[in-house]
């Protein structure tokens, strides 16, 4: 404990609190020349350069100096700044981004379905929410959207933007670099240079790099996992043979390959199975057949971060593309064109039943993705009339391989009788999978802004939009022995081949489903005073359809069930009221916004707790509502000292799922007779009836909570150190995040408790330079980022505890 505060001490001996850099709400002045403080934010959020409070919606800025200051180097730990932006992440492929509540499904991930947050780099779509994860690289700055924007974007996003504007090549030579170190074995490196290559073309190239130990401990493999191992390059050339054309091309790849992402045991909790069916009876069962193994989990408190998880781990992980951009301007207006490839590899090692046992002793899903997609459009600006429109078209196919095996312990672990005895009746057992996804995706957008006074603005907006998706999903089983069985007809009851296919049954599907849709949106925004603006918007949107890619769930019967194929697209209707203001000679800037926004056919990721299936697939909520309030602050009174604090609030509920799979508590047992009424009484009492299916209306959306707020500060003193002129600062950042739930169908086992972060660091900097230490979670809060319900009803449940307090320290040069 005592090293990362020396480091700050040694950094920061003449220093007063707060931070230079930090999340900047919406915190653009409309005019610098009577700004005191600060810089203009501008922002391309409709697609056009404004500074941020002339823009009437929730947005929040976040600047490149900011994200690096504050350690934030990807979209998973920007939520740390943007209290509505919600990041979870159990691998690279299983994320869920989420604004406001809404977005990607939360749980495991299916390709099948689209994501409610769209997330752009230089004005190009990336489809997979695995871009995530991977380091920023030589960002300018982000910029988070909330609320539906399909009407000014490419690819229809119903919950918001994350629009990520990369630094440009410039025409004046410049570089930077910036080195990282910290405990944990961290190092991290950073470099950008920019300049001419004739009078007409430019060129800049970047390069990040980060490893890092890993945070939990695997005694089975006697070494660190779940590390950093982040490696990406870009590079881009400019030609810009007049003022009005400017042609850009853009090239990237980054790569990851830690050894990850596992868990580790967190706790149990009953269920409806018999109690010799529970966690630890199984436990005790196989270390009774085995005499002397003994087997225990090496800790039951998360926070030893200890795990003995068997399996194989990686997460080797590549993403990267080109994208061709063209601005012209025409005069009258501007015409943009971004053509744009993208790739995606994915190659994973998973151990699927969260323990040392070997029960699933192989899984993983490698996949190849690429995807196509061109954009047109145009704008004007005139005195009374503003408008873009824009016509887009998006094509991807993905592949997968995927392979499962039963181990050596699962028969005694999901079998009875004698079958559990047996350990030859499941022992390699083995589900291949192949599986392809054609997605193609169409539409025509436009917005339109029309001044009706110097003070009023009408801003409608339309969409029609056109998509289709096709898949092929195939799994063939083999046993042992390496021959394929065949679970049609119905095998006899209690036989090897019925308790094989209780397991894994082959299946064959080949969903396939297209749709139209039109949308609209309707903005009214008006100039209150000189530095406050009022807006209201309604937006009628609609989240496209989805297919289940990745397997079927199974019926009571062990049937498949083919019904679950294909998922309806969301309807979404958006309501929000926003007052944006400035004060005491804008030195000051508060925003307020509320919002409500009521969905029909909410696409759903539940968990069936099948082995056989993926533990998520879709399904169709009848009606979600979330509605909430946010309010952002930033403060500069002096420039000395500056500070920064936001709130938001979310209620988001199911109003009606009727049909959902039960929570662990209410699974596992013999199911209740067909048509009776659902048995909610018997929760966790093992050995009772399971309803067949639960209602959970009323019951929080998974992944959200309710209260979360951000908040920073940093001071600074002039000095000269070293004959160097510069400034001595110290500033401080935290967040808070109330408890949620991390199960599709809310659990009492699975409730996330609430934690707040606190972060410092201190440091000097002056002309090109800055040098400064930092202390990450100050307090060393225990907090877990997630939980997961491993299959099979057996009460276990496994999670990934947060970081823990980390400190180093950071150069960084610019010329």
């Amino acid at each position: 404990m005592i090293a990362p505060y020396l480091l700050l001490a040694s950094v920061a001996s003449a220093s007063l609190a707060a931070p230079a850099a930090f999340a900047q709400d919406d915190a653009a002045p409309a005019d610098t020349a009577v700004e005191q403080r600060g810089d203009v934010i501008i922002v391309t959020a409709r697609r056009r350069q404004e500074t941020a409070q002339e823009v009437p919606l929730a947005i929040s800025v976040i600047r490149g100096d900011s994200i690096e200051a504050t350690g934030n180097f990807n979209v998973v730990k920007l939520q740390q700044l943007a209290p509505t932006l919600q990041v979870y992440t159990s691998n690279p492929r299983n994320t869920s981004v989420n604004i406001r509540g809404l977005g990607v499904p939360f749980g495991l991930t299916s390709d099948g379905f689209e994501q409610g947050v769209g997330i752009y780099v230089d004005d190009v779509y990336n489809s997979r929410v695995a871009a995530a994860t991977f380091d920023f690289l030589d960002v300018e700055q982000v910029e988070v959207l909330r609320g539906p924007q399909g009407t000014l974007y490419g690819k229809n996003t119903t919950a918001g933007a994350i629009n990520i504007t990369t630094n440009q090549p410039t025409f004046d030579f410049e570089g930077r670099a910036e080195l990282t170190v910290g405990n944990l074995n961290l190092k991290q490196a950073k470099a950008a240079i920019s300049g001419p290559l004739s009078d007409t073309i430019a060129a800049r190239i970047a390069v990040a790099s980060t490893s890092r130990r890993g945070t939990i401990f695997n005694t089975t493999t006697d070494r660190w996992i779940n590390e950093q191992d982040n490696l990406g390059l870009r590079g881009t050339i400019l030609f810009k043979p007049s003022e009005d054309l400017s042609i850009t091309l853009s090239g990237d790849y980054s790569k990851q390959d830690p050894e990850g992402y596992g868990t580790l045991f967190v706790r149990t909790g009953a269920t409806q199975r018999a109690p010799a069916r529970q966690y630890d009876a199984l436990v005790a069962a196989i270390n009774a057949a085995n005499p002397g193994r003994n087997y225990a989990v090496p800790s039951r408190n998360p926070y030893d971060r200890l795990t003995d998880i068997d399996a194989s781990l990686n997460a080797g992980n590549k993403i990267g593309g080109a994208s061709l951009k063209v601005n012209w301007d025409l005069g009258a207006g501007k015409f943009t064109s971004v053509t744009a490839w993208r790739f995606w590899d994915w190659k994973p090692e998973n151990d699927r039943d969260f323990t040392g046992l070997s029960i699933v002793s192989r899984s993983q899903n490698p996949s190849q993705q690429d995807q196509y997609s061109q954009e047109f459009r145009y704008s004007q600006e005139g005195e009374t009339i503003d408008f873009v429109v824009g016509l887009f078209g998006f094509k991807q196919r993905i592949d997968t391989q995927g392979t499962e095996q039963q181990g050596a312990d699962a028969s005694r672990w999901s079998l009875t009788g004698a079958l559990a005895g047996d350990p030859a009746v499941l022992e390699g057992l083995t589900a291949s999978n192949t599986q392809w996804l054609k997605s193609t995706s169409a539409a025509l957008f436009g917005q339109l802004s029309w001044k009706v006074t110097d003070a009023l603005t009408i801003q409608p907006g339309a969409r029609v939009n056109y998509d289709k998706k096709s898949g092929y999903y195939q799994r063939v089983v083999t046993n042992g022995a390496g021959q394929a069985i065949n679970c049609t007809p119905t095998p006899a009851a209690g036989s090897i081949l019925a308790a094989q296919c209780g397991i894994y049954q082959p299946q064959i599907s080949a969903p396939s489903d297209s749709a139209w849709n039109f949308t609209y949106d309707f903005n009214v925004n008006y100039k209150l005073a000189r530095d406050v603006l009022a807006y209201a918007t309604y937006a009628k949107s609609f989240k496209t359809l989805g297919i289940n890619q990745n397997g079927l769930p199974l019926n009571a019967d062990n049937s498949v069930n083919y019904d679950a194929g294909t998922v309806k697209p969301e309807s979404v209707n958006h309501f929000e009221i926003g007052l944006k203001t400035q004060f005491w000679n804008r030195r000051a800037t508060f925003n307020l916004t509320a919002f409500r926004t009521d969905i029909k056919n909410f696409q759903a990721t539940v968990n069936g707790g099948q082995f056989g299936t993926v533990r998520g697939y879709l399904a169709n909520a009848d009606k979600v509502r979330t509605q909430g309030i946010e309010a952002d602050l930033k403060i500069a009174p002096s420039e000395r000292l500056s500070g920064y604090a936001n709130a938001a609030y979310t209620d988001a509920k199911y109003k009606k799922f009727t049909n959902a799979p039960c929570p662990p508590e209410l699974s596992g047992g013999t199911l209740q007779p067909a048509g009776a009424t659902p048995d909610y009484s018997n929760a966790g009492i093992p050995n009772t009836l399971s309803p067949r299916a639960c209602d959970i209306s009323g019951q929080s959306l998974p992944g959200v909570s309710k209260w979360a707020f951000s908040y920073g500060a940093e001071g600074n003193l002039p000095v000269t150190l070293l004959d160097k002129e510069g400034q001595v600062y110290l500033g401080v950042d935290g967040n808070y995040r109330s408890r949620w739930n991390s199960n599709a169908s809310p659990s009492i086992y699975t409730n996330v408790k609430g934690y707040a972060l606190t972060n410092v660091r201190a440091g000097f900097r002056g002309e090109g330079f800055d040098v400064f230490g930092w202390v990450r979670n100050v307090f060393d809060v225990n907090y877990l980022e997630l939980l997961q319900v491993a299959p099979g009803n057996t009460g276990l449940i496994a999670g990934q505890p947060g970081d823990p307090q980390t400190w180093g320290g950071t150069i960084k040069i610019s010329f």
